[in-house]
């Protein structure tokens, strides 16, 4: 309880690691929405609504904005010889090869079983139950991602 009682949160709410973080993720996460009601595929709204809050891939990375936001935050606040930015650095690298190699090669190998199930239960009594295909990002996704959040960590420290 000590805890909630000494955040003097209207600080909290105007920490600009904080503010860019949050606010290049949800850019991001717009940003691929905008994308979704231009491309005219299928759908439109429903997909844009569901790639604002649900959907996970696409152009560009909300992983790799969120977290490039964040070491560029913590190099503008603490400096690039600080602790916390070499901690926010490696967080970063280690998210955005996540998001474009372990995230990606999963979301594959789901579409590649699925696939095989299903033809499995075409040519069987088998009900197949397909699996999630999470999707991950490509390279150029992460890099789009990472620029976006530079972009806006730099905005708040120097507009």
């Amino acid at each position: 309880m000590f805890f909630l009682t000494a955040v003097p949160t209207e600080s909290f709410w105007k920490n600009p690691l904080l503010l860019s973080s949050i606010s290049s993720f949800f850019f991001a996460q717009f940003i691929k929405a905008v994308i979704v009601l231009t491309s005219g595929r299928g759908s439109r709204l429903k997909a844009a609504f569901e790639a604002l809050f649900w959907r996970t891939g696409g152009m560009p990375s909300s992983h790799a904005s969120l977290v490039s936001a964040l070491a560029t935050a913590t190099a503008i606040e603490e400096g690039v010889t600080s602790n916390i930015f070499i901690i926010t650095l490696f967080l970063a690298l280690i998210v955005m090869r996540d998001a474009m190699g372990v995230r990606r090669s999963s979301g594959v190998q789901a579409k590649t079983l699925n696939i095989l199930g299903f033809k499995i239960a075409e040519k069987s009594d088998y009900e197949y139950h397909p699996i999630k295909e999470i999707q991950g990002h490509t390279p150029l996704e992460v890099v789009v991602g990472s620029f976006l959040g530079i972009l806006i960590a730099a905005a708040y420290a120097y507009l």
